[in-house]
């Protein structure tokens, strides 16, 4: 399969062009690459296709932003960026909303009205899904409540009543368009505009179906059962295909894309696939060394800390992270030390620590006496 061109390339604009600038290259690509001005042309077909899936990934603020940040992969559903570049339901299907608001409706050849009674995809869904730390760490199977549009399993999406069916359009026969001539100082012109019987749709409902008014539709709660893989994080995106809204006329259900929420933890902190974790040390244990017993999300391993150990030293325990989402290799975990002063003292306890301090010479603390002598040259 050959390498997607880059999209900036693919419009003719550089990186960081303007909102206008995105739209104005596209209007100019959209209208040389149109299939109406070049009938038969596969070439340009596919030029088209290419032109209006780089404007559907950069004219979205959102998605322009990842692909900024990741390439094609930012914008790929696959990838696990979440996004989803590309166009809606094959061939031209999801471009004609975008050429119209370019072209004011009409398109070339009425383009986009001609295909109102085409197969259309259905509505793409989002959904946001709390989940635990360690879920997003180990993996989870969950069920998924959602309250969508489906099928009406009276009429089975038909629109019309048990026994009937739609019939063609008497005003428009079928072609979901009504044409009018307008005879100017210039000469004639011929309009087209969506047929008022039908809406456009090229066929009429006699007798609708009384569970869902004629939509072939009925709001419904369902649930989903979802694998959520190992590793993903907050504001990961999974793609379940074809749980979005039914299509209609034929076409294909949208897609849902489920955004997750990970709850912080008690204890750790991520930063990509590494964990970090602040653990309290005594004087004693950084004084003279000790072993730990680290907590990481599966168990308890030991690790022993020199004698002499500093406030904020932070040691690596590899492998000891999060599973790559796509790569599968783990992160680590860091363990930063604090040292933490003891508070409550008794008078033994206090005395105590005062004959060892008296007992402590300079050279006890290097980074004491540099600072000390750092002062003198200050001051001499």
């Amino acid at each position: 399969m050959a390498e997607k061109r880059d999209y900036y390339e693919v419009l003719g604009i550089k990186k960081g062009a303007s909102e206008s600038e995105i739209k104005s290259a596209f209007r100019k690509k959209a209208m040389q690459y149109h299939p109406d001005r070049n009938p038969g042309d596969k070439e340009a077909e596919e030029k088209f296709k290419e032109v209006n899936e780089a404007y559907s990934i950069l004219s979205d603020p959102e998605k322009k932003d990842k692909y900024d940040r990741f390439g094609h992969a930012g914008v790929d559903p696959n990838a696990g960026f979440g996004g989803g570049g590309g166009f809606s339901g094959g061939g031209f299907g999801g471009f004609e909303d975008i050429f119209s608001d370019l072209f004011g409706g009409g398109g070339f050849g009425g383009f986009s009205q001609g295909r109102r009674n085409g197969p259309r995809k259905g509505q793409d869904l989002q959904k946001h899904v709390d989940i635990s730390f360690e879920e997003a760490a180990f993996g989870v199977k969950k069920e998924i409540k959602l309250t969508k549009n489906v099928v009406c399993d009276e009429c089975h999406g038909s629109g019309a009543e048990a026994g009937t069916s739609k019939k063609t359009c008497p005003v428009c026969n079928g072609s979901g368009q009504v044409q009018s001539v307008q005879r100017t100082p210039f000469g004639q012109f011929a309009t087209s505009r969506p047929c008022d019987r039908c809406g456009g749709t090229g066929q009429i409902i006699e007798k609708p179906c009384a569970k869902c008014s004629g939509s072939g539709q009925v709001r419904k709660t369902v649930t989903i059962a979802v694998d959520i893989p190992a590793g993903v994080d907050n504001d990961s995106v999974i793609t379940i295909r074809g749980q979005g809204e039914p299509g209609s006329n034929g076409g294909p259900n949208g897609d849902l894309y489920l955004v997750m929420n990970v709850k912080p933890h008690k204890l750790f902190k991520r930063k990509g696939n590494d964990l970090w974790i602040e653990m309290p040390i005594t004087f004693t244990q950084a004084a003279l060394g000790d072993e730990l017993v680290v907590p990481t999300l599966s168990e308890k391993v030991q690790y022993k800390i020199p004698a002499g150990t500093q406030p904020e030293t932070v040691f690596r325990l590899k492998g000891k992270g999060i599973k790559g989402l796509r790569s599968g290799k783990p992160g680590d975990l860091y363990v930063k030390v604090n040292l933490e002063v003891p508070t409550k003292l008794s008078a033994k306890q206090k005395k105590q620590i005062q004959e060892l301090g008296e007992s402590l010479s300079q050279d006890s603390y290097a980074k004491k006496k540099s600072f000390g002598e750092a002062m003198k040259e200050l001051f001499k």
